[in-house]
């Protein structure tokens, strides 16, 4: 309207992830990206890179890239892990991935890190690091078999997704279900509030 006061404009939020999975955690909390711009970075881990500096490091760098393309929004960016000790998972992208890692996987207990990196409009960025501790069953050949057949595996960490035919591998979680997914809500939406997001 002609001769209105100007208001300041609420901070938009985009997200640096191409993933349905966390797009879809995001709206189940009523937030809703007003962009996703997925960050083109190398994944690969770096020699002697643990698990858990991997998860921020790989946060951090997508946060950084999205950022540099959407000055004076709010960026979220995060990266989920899946470790057996200090090894490092794969997500896989064949069905022998997803086999070696089922069968690493079987009868065990294994971390999921997660790493959260939030980008506020003056570019200070915020982290965290969210660790689930999940249990697996032990697989048989034909457990793993009738999976892979599934196609689930395809682009999980570690060859499996929780929120698929998997949780009935999982007698055991500690920790959030939501990172398992691929992104802590808790913990995303704190991170959101802090860099100045309105959050329903």
């Amino acid at each position: 309207m002609p001769g209105a006061p100007s208001q300041a404009v609420a901070p938009s939020l985009i997200l640096a992830s191409a993933s349905p999975r966390r797009l879809e955690l995001l709206r189940q909390i009523g937030i809703v990206p007003e962009r996703i711009l997925p960050a083109d970075i190398d994944e690969t881990p770096l020699k002697t890179e643990l698990p858990a500096q991997h998860a921020l490091r790989l946060a951090e760098a997508k946060a950084r890239a999205c950022s540099a393309q959407a000055t004076g929004q709010i960026v979220l960016a995060a990266d989920t892990v899946v470790a057996c000790g200090r090894r490092i998972l794969p997500k896989a992208e064949t069905a022998e991935q997803a086999r070696v890692c089922l069968e690493l996987l079987s009868g065990r207990r294994h971390r999921v890190l997660g790493g959260i990196c939030v980008v506020d409009t003056a570019g200070k960025l915020r982290t965290r690091l969210v660790t689930s501790i999940v249990r697996f069953s032990r697989l048989s050949q034909a457990d793993i078999a009738a999976y892979l057949d599934s196609g689930e595996w395809r682009g999980k960490a570690g060859g499996y997704a929780i929120q698929g035919r998997a949780a009935s591998f999982i007698p055991f979680l500690s920790g959030s279900y939501s990172n398992v997914v691929g992104l802590c809500l808790h913990n995303a939406a704190a991170l959101l509030r802090a860099a100045g997001l309105a959050l329903p």
